[in-house]
């Protein structure tokens, strides 16, 4: 299984946009269920500042968000709506307590 965390800082006139986003990314992953993921995303207090963490845990490895259209609209310039671009980082699990379902 992979884990991935993303952290981003926007410009501020970009996070209801990117709101926006983010949930269409939701509703379509509402429809669709794809198998093999576990997704969430965060906003931090400061409104701009968001955190979203993928698990991916597929037999051929291959991350479902890359398959979904509004996820994919997303992505397309999320560089754009950044004063911080997106950091990704491959996390390892110590240990959980109910956090995965």
């Amino acid at each position: 299984m992979r884990r991935v965390m993303v952290r981003y800082k926007l410009k501020p006139d970009k996070a209801d946009e990117n709101r926006s986003l983010v949930q269409a990314v939701f509703a379509e992953l509402q429809q669709s269920s794809p198998d093999g993921l576990r997704y969430a995303t965060f906003a931090e207090p400061d409104g701009v500042s968001f955190v979203h963490l993928a698990f991916i845990d597929t037999a051929d490895g291959r991350n479902p968000l890359a398959a979904v259209t509004a996820f994919q609209v997303f992505s397309a310039n999320v560089k754009d709506r950044c004063e911080k671009p997106p950091v990704v980082t491959d996390l390892t699990e110590i240990g959980s307590y109910r956090f995965f379902g």
